[in-house]
């Protein structure tokens, strides 16, 4: 289905683990600090208010290992066709 015009890069892969890498951990350590802050508003709060932070603290850490650890980004279909002929070489 490809045109002849239509020019495919040398690979499909995805980004390295080295580069994916810092990006889950920021997305871990930003959940993280929401739930310190909900800690500290449990003890801040008034009651009702405080049973809601109190559930966000109990309950973050297991949303924020699914976030960090969610699939590596997929590759979509047709996604290494380039946009513009690569210059020659030679």
């Amino acid at each position: 289905m490809a045109n002849e015009e239509d020019v495919y890069d040398i690979t499909s892969a995805q980004k390295s683990l080295s580069s994916d890498q810092p990006g889950r951990q920021r997305r871990y350590f930003i959940s993280m600090m929401v739930r310190t802050a909900c800690f500290i508003l449990t003890v801040v709060l008034p009651s009702p208010y405080r049973w809601i932070a109190l559930v966000g603290a109990v309950f973050l850490p297991y949303v924020a290992v699914v976030v960090a650890n969610a699939g590596r980004e997929t590759i979509i279909p047709g996604a290494a066709i380039l946009k513009k002929k690569p210059r020659s070489l030679s």
